[in-house]
């Protein structure tokens, strides 16, 4: 059973460090902070490598104690958290690949499996629900730092339980996590409803931009290096945008182009029937279902017509 196999090969590790995707979300923020603080709860020598993330979850408990590189020394076990594919660690993939023991606990449908011990459940809606399982097998007590990290994620994931992936499950551990006097409207507000200003000037830009194609069911817009820098703006004040598109009526699929510097981060939304998954699996990326991303190298108009002509072989 891998899930035995995780837990033994936690047990027996000393130096343990967490790692998860680039442009990290709630979900992949909370995950690795509730699981710093399940391995410290247990007596192990933890590290959490997250390079860079939003301010928006500062709030978090011990989100002081991440780091933006590792120790000098080999871990003895890795475990990667919300990251279908070892090229998504953010470049910090060598602590992984040096480990003794790796680990992924994911819910990607387009896991690769690139660990020594893969847990991953794509009907899972978030990774946080994924190790409350993990974490009552390790004997840890859920408390309320560590609940607010898994809500965190929760929330985030299922954007304030909106989605169709959410379970009776997770209203029944929400609830558990009510009674051990974790805030759960406070965590909403801070995740869901909390914008930063560079942020909305982006989504502003956006809008503006915003185009409706095949009539209606597709929207596209896009943001450059040089809004950017207009506004102030850095890696993780982009949340939110492709979404807007998505949530228009008669939309199917949204399409949202960041500039970076080896070309576009591409980010894709669906509503109904759409696979962006499967989509962004042909640039370099993937994801879930509904909400998937990758990236192009190539000149804008270029980049733009090629994910648009993709997107359109898959509308009804």
């Amino acid at each position: 059973m891998t899930l035995d196999n995780i837990i033994e090969e936690i047990n027996n590790a000393k130096n343990i460090v967490i790692l998860t995707h680039e442009n990290p979300d709630g979900d992949a923020i909370g995950s690795s902070l509730a699981m710093y603080s399940a391995l410290k709860q247990i007596g192990k020598n933890v590290d959490v490598i997250i390079p860079e993330y939003p301010k928006t979850f500062e709030f978090l408990p011990n989100s002081k104690e991440i780091l933006k590189e590792g120790k000098n020394y080999n871990y003895d076990l890795a475990i990667a958290l919300d990251c279908g594919d070892i090229k998504r660690l953010d470049g910090f993939s060598k602590y992984f690949e040096d480990a003794n023991v790796k680990i992924s606990i994911d819910h990607h449908g387009s896991n690769t499996m690139f660990a020594d011990y893969n847990f991953v459940d794509p009907a899972s809606p978030a990774c946080s629900q994924i190790l409350v399982i993990v974490l009552g097998a390790l004997g840890v007590v859920i408390d309320k730092d560590i609940g607010t990290c898994l809500l965190t994620g929760i929330i985030t994931d299922t954007g304030g339980f909106k989605y169709k992936g959410v379970t009776s499950e997770t209203f029944e551990f929400v609830a558990e996590l009510l009674n051990k006097g974790v805030n759960v409207s406070d965590v909403y507000k801070k995740v869901l409803q909390t914008v930063s200003r560079t942020r909305f000037s982006l989504m502003q830009i956006a809008i503006n931009r915003l185009e409706f194609l095949e009539d209606g069911k597709l929207t596209f817009t896009y943001i450059t290096k040089e809004d950017e820098q207009k506004v102030g703006a850095g890696n993780n004040d982009y949340d939110g945008i492709v979404e807007m598109g998505r949530d228009i009526e008669g939309v199917e699929v949204s399409i949202f182009l960041r500039e970076t510097d080896n070309g576009y981060k591409i980010s894709l939304r669906s509503n109904d029937y759409v696979n962006v998954s499967d989509i962004c699996l042909m640039f370099s990326g993937g994801g879930h279902v509904r909400a998937a991303g990758g990236n192009i190298n190539l000149p804008f108009e270029q980049a733009k017509a090629k994910i648009v002509e993709e997107c359109k072989k898959h509308l009804k």
